[in-house]
Formats: C-alpha cells, structure tokens, sequence
C-alpha cells in the first residue's frame, strides 16, 4: 500500500512538472497541426463538408512537384554523406592524432554559430563578387553566378554537412566510447584484423546510434529552408526549392487550404520515414542478436 502512494505521489509530481511542456507543445505545435489537417480536408467556400481537393490540387502542382522532387533528392544525397563523413570523422577522432583536440573544436563550432552568420560565410564565398569568383577570375576562367545555376543544389548540400556534421560527431564518439575496450582486445588476442575489428565490433555496437544520426539527419534535411531562404530567398533557383518554399509562398498568397494540405503531406511522409528507420533498425537488432 505504501509503494502504491509512493508511486502515485511521484506520478503526480511528474505530471506537475511536464505540464508546462506538454502545454506550450500543444499550443504551438499539436492544435495548430490538427487545425492544419481539418482545413487542409474543408471547403475553400467556408462550408462544413470534408473534401480532397486541396490534395488533388496539389498532385497536379507543377510547382509542388517539383518542390518535392528537390526535397526527396535533397535528403537521398545528403543524409547518407552526412553520415558517412560524420562517422570517418568521429573514427578518425577517436584515435590518438596530433591534431584531434584542434578537429574537434572544428567541428563544433558550426553548433554555435547563428544560421544567419553561417549564411553569410557562405554569400561571402560563392556571390557573384565572392571569393570563389575571385579565385576563378584570377585563374582566367568566368565568373560564376553559383546560387543561379545547377551549382546551387550542391552548394546548399555542402551548407547542410558543414553545419550539422559536428553534432553527429560527437554522437557517433559518445558510441565508440561505449564500446567496451575488452572486446577489441580479445579480437587482438584471436588475431583479428583491423577491418574484421571495425565490421564485426565497432559497426555492430554502433547500430543504435546509428540510427539515432540517421534519424537526426533525416529530420534536419526537412528544415534546411532556413538556410536557402537566407542565402537565395523566396523564389531560388529550381534546384533548391524546396517544400518549404512552396508552403511560405501560399502563406503569403493566403491559400490556406493548400499550405494545409502540403503540411499535412509532409508531416505523413516525415512519419513514415520514421516508422521505416525503426522497423529497419528494430529487424538488425533481432538479426544481430
């Protein structure tokens, strides 16, 4: 009986203190998200009837298809480098290299730089009188107007990696700092070699924070308009624009209706992408195990 008080006691101290929370989330993201899928399934006339509309509409949007086509492309070909070099990285700190604290406080300054600083770096490089025109000027070739030709979409990858690609370094070291060192030295004692080390142990213990970069990385690929909105505006080059884009043009049009139904698209896609990762990672655990 007393545990049973106990357990209600902290229970309600719990709730107590998530509640500011859990009420600033449903004020500013949960009710408005459930106000943006009754809209984006009502009539554009006011009525009370549930309609599909918006979302034909949508599908048939050569701007909206094209906004997702960059989207989609956008996080095929930057999450998995980002990954990639994050975890060459993180490897590479974990070992005992000359310059390993200097690389580590490289990586994570981009953390905590304002995006607006990061942007302007980046102006600074690829504008029309930038640096890197500059550079190409000096060597007797044209100028380039980067953030106006196909070099846009590989430039707003590369805003993408170098700011985020500190953050997934230091999770993927917290991982390998949890490997245990027992296991590499019974892999040493068997004489395993260093690439049986690294797919037999180090990537085997580095699956659920692996996923976790993954995850991460997924969910910072829909949020790069901040960074193309800075860099080239409302209305950039196609190969950079993005949902967000097209949603931040239909609020300023007032199509509400449409910015609903497109919310509501890209909320759907970002969850199954989420469940996908967790039936992918929770199947390879069963598998390892």
């Amino acid at each position: 009986m007393f545990k049973y008080r106990l357990a209600r006691k902290e229970f309600a101290v719990a709730i107590w203190f998530l509640a500011p929370s859990f009420i600033g989330f449903a004020l500013f993201y949960l009710i408005p998200f459930g106000q943006s899928i009754f809209t984006s399934f009502g009539d554009r006339l006011g009525g009370t009837g549930v309609t599909l509309t918006h979302y034909k509409e949508l599908f048939v949007s050569a701007s909206f298809q094209k906004a997702a086509a960059n989207t989609f492309w956008f996080t095929l070909i930057s999450v998995p480098l980002l990954v990639a070099l994050s975890l060459g990285a993180a490897l590479l700190l974990n070992q005992r290299v000359f310059i390993r604290q200097w690389l580590r406080a490289a990586y994570v300054m981009p953390l905590v730089v304002p995006v607006a600083s990061i942007v302007m770096v980046w102006q600074i490089l690829f504008d029309w009188n930038g640096v890197g025109n500059a550079w190409l000027n000096s060597l007797g070739a044209g100028r380039i107007d980067w953030m106006k030709s196909e070099w846009a979409g590989l430039i707003i990858v590369l805003i993408y990696i170098w700011k985020n690609i500190g953050y997934n370094i230091v999770l993927f070291l917290a991982g390998l700092q949890n490997i245990p060192g027992q296991y590499y030295e019974i892999a040493d004692l068997e004489g395993a070699s260093a690439s049986r080390k690294l797919f037999g142990i180090t990537f085997v213990y580095l699956t659920p924070t692996t996923f976790l970069v993954v995850l991460m990385s997924v969910l910072g690929s829909f949020k790069v308009f901040r960074e193309v909105y800075l860099v080239a505006g409302a209305y950039p080059h196609d190969r950079i624009y993005m949902l967000q884009h097209y949603m931040n043009n239909m609020f300023l049009s007032l199509d509400i209706q449409k910015l609903s139904a497109a919310a509501v698209l890209m909320a759907v896609c970002i969850f199954a992408l989420i469940v996908g990762l967790f039936r992918i990672e929770r199947k390879f655990r069963s598998f390892m195990e």
